[in-house]
């Protein structure tokens, strides 16, 4: 995966830092329309987009690590290095991201939420097998949302920004 990520560094945009990294990827989720709780990773030290290719990267301190969303109560883990290509609504050629599904654990390769249902994301595996759940079941918890809005007021303080509007986001 590093050998992927170094192919792509050249003209991607970088940030290092948990607050920030966390910040450039929920504000990409939503620009893709797609649901901003999607990739709940934590200490981020790293995360790049190159544009012109598509290709993202985020680069955690752990090795791993599982969440669990509870609406749907779907386990999953999540690499050190988690990687994909993204269009507008969907993550594709996922690297990192599995699922467990009947005492094996599957990658996750897609993830799509169509135009014509966008309440609705899809999750694809290597072996084929799709499923579909609400987007609802991805929002930002409450402690993403905390911790967006101190990425947020610590970027604000860097760049001395004096106003900002902050869009509400709904706890589901």
């Amino acid at each position: 995966m590093a050998s992927q990520i170094e192919s792509h560094r050249a003209g991607a945009e970088i940030v290092n830092g948990d607050d920030i990294c966390r910040k450039m990827s929920i504000e990409l989720l939503g620009e893709l329309g797609l649901p901003m709780g999607l990739l709940p990773l934590e200490d981020i030290e790293e995360f790049g987009y190159n544009r012109e290719t598509g290709f993202i990267w985020m680069v955690q301190r752990k090795k791993k690590i599982e969440h669990v969303f509870k609406k749907i109560k779907q386990n999953v883990s999540y690499a050190g290095e988690v990687t994909a290509f993204v269009e507008k609504g969907k993550l594709k050629k996922i690297t990192g991201v599995k699922t467990k599904e009947l005492m094996l654990w599957l990658s996750i390769v897609e993830v799509y939420a169509a135009e014509a249902s966008p309440e609705k994301v899809t999750f694809k595996s290597g072996a084929g097998i799709c499923k579909t759940f609400d987007a609802a079941a991805f929002a930002l918890g409450e402690r993403m949302e905390l911790l967006l809005f101190h990425a947020l007021s610590s970027c604000i303080q860097q760049c001395h920004v004096h106003c900002v509007v902050i869009k509400s986001i709904t706890i589901m």
